[in-house]
C-alpha cells in the first residue's frame, strides 16, 4: 500500500466519520441526477443545449454558476438538516452543531474510565473528565448517615442519596442550571427543613422504582447525564471505625468529627456484596481511579464492599491514585502522602498501580490560613521513587479554588485534573492516537 493510498484512507475515515457520508451523498447525487436524465430521455437534454449558448465565455460562465448554486444549495440544506436535527437531541439549543456532534462521536468513543471515591472529590474530578469521554462509570460509597442523607436513611430507609446526588449533578449536560434546583435545601416545617431537592427526588424514586439502582438509572436519564453513576452496594450498612486508643465508633458523621486517630475502618454488616454492574465496569475498564476523596469516610468504605479491592487488583485497566489536596480534621490531621498511601495499602494492594497524581503547585497564603485554623494543611509530598509501591509519580498543577457553605475553599480544578490524566496516562494516549487516524 502506497503513500498516497494510506493518506486517502486516513483523509477518509477521521475521527467523526464526516467526510465519507458527505462523499457517499454527492456520489449519490451524480447517480441521481443521471437517472433523471435517463427518464427525460434526449429529446429535452437537447432542447437545453439548443437553449443555452454551445461555446465560449458565455457557456463557462453559466457552467461555473449553475454549479457553485447548485453546490451551495447543497451544502446549505445538508447545514441546516445537521443543526436542526443536532439541536433537536441536545438539552442545550445555545451550542454550535459542532460542538453537539463533538460530543456525541467523539466523546463516546474515549477510553473506558471507572472512578471510585465519593463527596466532593469525585464530584469535581467527574466534572473535568466528562468533557474528554462519555464512557464514565463513577462507583459511589454509600456508607453517609449525615445530613440530609443521614435524615432519609433514618425516617425512609433509603440509601443515601447526597454522594450519588452530586455525582449525577456533575454529570449532567446541563450542570449549572440543574445544580440550582437539585442542590436547593428546603425552607419548610422540620420534616422538609434542610433536604435537598435532589435527594428527596432520589428517595421519591428509589420507592416508585422498587430500588435504589433503579431511582439512579431514572434520574441519570431524567438529566441526562454523560456517563453512568453505581452505589458501589444495594445493601444498607454503617462504617464503624477503630480508634488509636481501641475505641470502637459507629457511624461515618461520628467518625469524621473525632479528634482520636482512625486506625481502621469496616463496614457493619458482613458481607456486603458488590452491585454486579460496578463489577462488571471495573472488569471492560480501560483506566481505573481511586480518588480524590476523604481517605476513611469516602475511599475505603468502596474498597470494603466484598469483591471490589480484588476486581480492581485483577482487572487489566491502567490504574492511577489521585492524591488530596488537603489533610481533613478528625480523619487524616498531619498525614503526609506517604501517611495516606500506608493507610490505603491495608485495604488494596497498591502495588497493582501504575502511578499516584499528585498536586506540586502552592495554594494561595490566605486560604491556607483560614485552613490552618481548622487544623488543615496541604498534603507534603513525601513520596519518593523508587517507592514500596513501585508507583510512578506524577507532578503537576490541580489547584483549584471553590465556594463550599458560602466561603471560598481549596479544591481540586477539574479541568487541571482531567487534561493531566489525559496527558499523563497511556488510555487516554491510545484514545489520542486512534483519534488522530
Amino acid at each position: 500500500m502506497n503513500a498516497k493510498f494510506r493518506s486517502l484512507l486516513r483523509w477518509l475515515t477521521p475521527g467523526m466519520a464526516v467526510k465519507r457520508w458527505i462523499l457517499l451523498s454527492v456520489f449519490s447525487m451524480g447517480i441521481l441526477v443521471v437517472a433523471i436524465l435517463y427518464a427525460v430521455g434526449t429529446d429535452l437534454v437537447r432542447w437545453v443545449y439548443r437553449t443555452l449558448p454551445e461555446g465560449g465565455a458565455a457557456r463557462v460562465a453559466i457552467m461555473v454558476f449553475v454549479f457553485a448554486l447548485g453546490a451551495a444549495g447543497f451544502g446549505f440544506a445538508l447545514a441546516r438538516l445537521v443543526r436542526s436535527v443536532a439541536r433537536s437531541v441536545s438539552s442545550d439549543r445555545r451550542l454550535k452543531p459542532s460542538t453537539m456532534i463533538y460530543r456525541t462521536r467523539l466523546l463516546e468513543r474515549g477510553p473506558r474510565v471507572v472512578a471510585i471515591g465519593g463527596g466532593t472529590g469525585l464530584s469535581t474530578l467527574l466534572r473535568g473528565l466528562k468533557e474528554e469521554t462519555s464512557n464514565l462509570t463513577a462507583v459511589v460509597t454509600v456508607t453517609d448517615d449525615g445530613g440530609s442523607s443521614g435524615r432519609l436513611r433514618e425516617e425512609v430507609d433509603v440509601l443515601p442519596p447526597g454522594d450519588v446526588r452530586n455525582c449525577i449533578l456533575a454529570l449532567a449536560e446541563d450542570e449549572t442550571k440543574l445544580s440550582d434546583f437539585f442542590q436547593y435545601r428546603f425552607v419548610a416545617p422540620a420534616e422538609l427543613r434542610g433536604h435537598s431537592l435532589g435527594n428527596l427526588v432520589l428517595a421519591g424514586l428509589e420507592q416508585a422504582t422498587g430500588g435504589f439502582d433503579g431511582a439512579v438509572a431514572a434520574m441519570s436519564q431524567f438529566l441526562s447525564i454523560r456517563g453512568r453513576v453505581l452505589p458501589a452496594t444495594l445493601t444498607k450498612t454503617h462504617l464503624i471505625g477503630t480508634m488509636q486508643d481501641g475505641a470502637r465508633i459507629e457511624g461515618e458523621t461520628k467518625l469524621a468529627t473525632d479528634p482520636r486517630r482512625i486506625l481502621r475502618v469496616e463496614l457493619a454488616a458482613s458481607p456486603v456484596p458488590a452491585h454486579e454492574e460496578v463489577l462488571e465496569a471495573i472488569a471492560e475498564a480501560d483506566l481505573i481511579l481511586l480518588g480524590p476523596g476523604s481517605l476513611f469516610t469516602s475511599l475505603v468504605p468502596n474498597l470494603l464492599v466484598e469483591g471490589i479491592s480484588a476486581a480492581i487488583e485483577r482487572a487489566p485497566a491502567e490504574k492511577v491514585l489521585v492524591s488530596n489536596l488537603m489533610t481533613q480534621p478528625g480523619e487524616t490531621d498531619s498525614f503526609t502522602l506517604s501517611d495516606h498511601l500506608e493507610a490505603l495499602a491495608d485495604y488494596i494492594d497498591l502495588r497493582r498501580f501504575d502511578a499516584v497524581l499528585v498536586n506540586e503547585a502552592e495554594p494561595d497564603a490566605a486560604l491556607i490560613a483560614g485552613y490552618r485554623d481548622e487544623a488543615a494543611l496541604p498534603v507534603e509530598d513525601d513520596l519518593l521513587t523508587p517507592n514500596p509501591y513501585g508507583l510512578a509519580v506524577l507532578r503537576t498543577d490541580l489547584v483549584g479554588t471553590a465556594e463550599w457553605a458560602g466561603k471560598e475553599t481549596i479544591k481540586h480544578d477539574p479541568r487541571k485534573l482531567a487534561r493531566a490524566l489525559v496527558r499523563e496516562t497511556r488510555a487516554f494516549s491510545v484514545w489520542r492516537r486512534d483519534r488522530a487516524g
